[in-house]
């Protein structure tokens, strides 16, 4: 494994700062002097308060849009403010204690990016890749124009424009669409990064595919957990907790080479609150989410279980990206219950930090009922998940646990040790061995 050691201890806290200050979609389009990006920083104790100790930011940089069709990877976004507003958040984050992570853009460009222009002009069409003699673009989206990887100074720019914004406070990079780009274009920009910045954490966005022949091939410190994202809420919604078990045995080789970035929500997905079918199996989700091996990221919003589904339109990614008002702002009493959760939950893990590369081995598995242990050397938790309409009951002397100490869980008070117990219905149970 090769990431940093300050990894270890990191839980993030993720934005998608456009819309999370309402400045896409904005008519009209707040400019630079409204210094939108410092509400973020307004933003910061309430994720301290959360337990994160990590900013995750989406795009801040130049673009058209939605920040993904970046126009100048060397300018914040005047919708969000300027070089100054960037040093106050990062400098606001840091006081804090927290490390930022920034969203890069290297598979593609937008149609205004400067060298695009040209090219489209009649001028050196190298940094693009062409389908004969037109423009190849990302996934069919004609605002997005696919880089040429083949090309050095295409390298060249990305190695310079990680380098500066690690050199500008940022602790890490995620790099977006990271599984359209050849491997061995990320193997010859990364050692040159970390030879700058050896601190700085690299993750790529992957979705498909062998996770850990890709971090080899290309160099990243992690991925994108996309597997373990959808077992989740799959196997809680079809109650088919085999599902999970199957992905959790997958997540244990996963961590064999590198430790994953595991998430229950993001930008670019429906909302866990509104892809659950059932609203209790939220807290399953957040449980799996803080007891395994990873990295975890929590998306905005999700920590008071907002609501919202992404779908395939113009437009479709709106309603899981919205404007934030302040701390606590409407979010009644279910959203304050499902915060309290995850401070609760997300304390657990911190006195765990071992959690970080735990593997998981099962311990009893029904389509509704699974009882899981998490290790690393000498520790371990047992969880315990119900989404039956019964009680389920576990024994742990037949686990080969005599007795254990509940630590967490619905329905049963914390600190009794116990060798039975039952799980409520819908519920779900956190033990430590006694």
């Amino acid at each position: 494994m090769t990431e940093p050691g300050w990894v270890h201890h990191v839980l993030w806290w993720q934005v998608y700062p456009l819309g999370f200050v309402g400045a896409h979609p904005a008519e009209p389009a707040p400019t630079a002097a409204e210094h939108r990006l410092r509400r973020l920083a307004d933003w910061l104790d309430y994720a301290v308060e959360l337990g994160a100790s990590g900013l995750a930011l989406g795009p801040v940089f130049a673009s058209r849009t939605h920040g993904y069709d970046t126009t100048d990877h060397y300018r914040i976004d005047p919708r969000l403010g300027d070089d100054d507003d960037f040093d106050h958040l990062v400098g606001e984050a840091h006081r804090r204690g927290m490390r930022v992570l920034l969203d890069g853009v290297f598979n593609h460009v937008g149609t205004d990016f400067a060298r695009f222009r040209e090219a489209r002009s009649g001028g050196d069409p190298s940094w693009f890749r062409l389908r004969g003699n037109v423009f190849d673009t990302f996934e069919g989206h004609d605002g997005l124009i696919a880089l040429n990887h083949d090309n050095a100074e295409v390298a060249d720019y990305t190695v310079e424009v990680m380098r500066h914004w690690l050199g500008r406070g940022a602790d890490g990079w995620r790099l977006d669409a990271a599984y359209a780009v050849p491997d061995s274009f990320w193997a010859r920009v990364l050692p040159q990064v970390r030879q700058a910045f050896p601190d700085a954490w690299i993750v790529g966005e992957v979705i498909h595919g062998d996770y850990s022949a890709t971090v080899h091939a290309a160099g990243f410190d992690s991925v994108t957990q996309y597997e373990l994202w959808k077992a989740v809420w799959s196997s809680l919604n079809d109650a088919n907790l085999h599902e999970l078990d199957w992905a959790l045995k997958r997540h244990n080789e996963f961590l064999d080479s590198f430790v994953p970035m595991t998430f229950i929500g993001n930008h670019d997905v429906t909302r866990i609150a509104s892809q659950l079918t059932h609203p209790e199996h939220v807290e399953h989700a957040l449980v799996v989410l803080l007891t395994t091996g990873g990295t975890p990221s929590i998306y905005a919003g999700d920590e008071v279980a907002y609501r919202g589904v992404k779908e395939e339109r113009v437009g479709g990614d709106d309603a899981v990206r919205p404007e934030f008002g302040s701390p606590h702002e409407g979010v009644g009493e279910h959203g304050s219950q499902v915060f309290r959760s995850h401070q609760h939950l997300i304390g657990l893990r911190r006195r765990h930090p071992w959690l970080h590369t735990a593997r998981t081995s099962p311990l009893q598995v029904t389509n509704r009922g699974y009882v899981y242990a998490s290790r690393e050397g000498a520790d371990t938790l047992l969880v315990a998940l119900n989404v039956d309409d019964d009680a389920m009951a576990v024994s742990l002397p037949a686990l080969g646990f005599p007795r254990a100490q509940i630590v967490a869980g619905s329905g049963a008070p914390p600190s009794d040790i116990v060798t039975e117990v039952a799980v409520a219905p819908h519920g779900w149970m956190i033990l430590e061995p006694r």
